[in-house]
């Protein structure tokens, strides 16, 4: 599984360690709180607000440089919308993988 980095970040930066450091601060204070929205809607069986969670969530996955994720995380936000939970463990795992990379930034 791809790993998250802040290469987008630094890119985007130009070099501004300010910019750089609050953009972390901005995903750091965010995710988690988005996470557990999420998390509450599909075990409600909320499909279309977990939809719109996986929706603000895919933009942190963008940002943290996960691809492959990212197009997870689309195509799962798209099952929801439907009405099922196809790829919701693979989301999940990739939900996992940003809150054990977060937690050591």
């Amino acid at each position: 599984m791809e790993q998250p980095n802040l290469s987008y970040i630094y890119s985007m930066s130009g070099g501004d360690k300010a910019f750089e450091q609050k953009l972390i601060v901005i995903i750091k204070d965010e995710f988690p709180e988005e996470k557990n929205v999420y998390f509450q809607n599909i075990s409600a069986k909320n499909y279309k607000l977990a939809a719109d969670n996986v929706h603000k969530l895919k933009h942190k996955i963008s940002i943290l440089g996960l691809e492959k994720s990212y197009e997870i995380a689309g195509a799962f936000e798209n099952n929801l919308l439907e009405g099922h939970t196809k790829l919701q463990k693979e989301f999940e795992s990739i939900l996992t993988t940003i809150t054990n990379y977060l937690q050591h930034l």
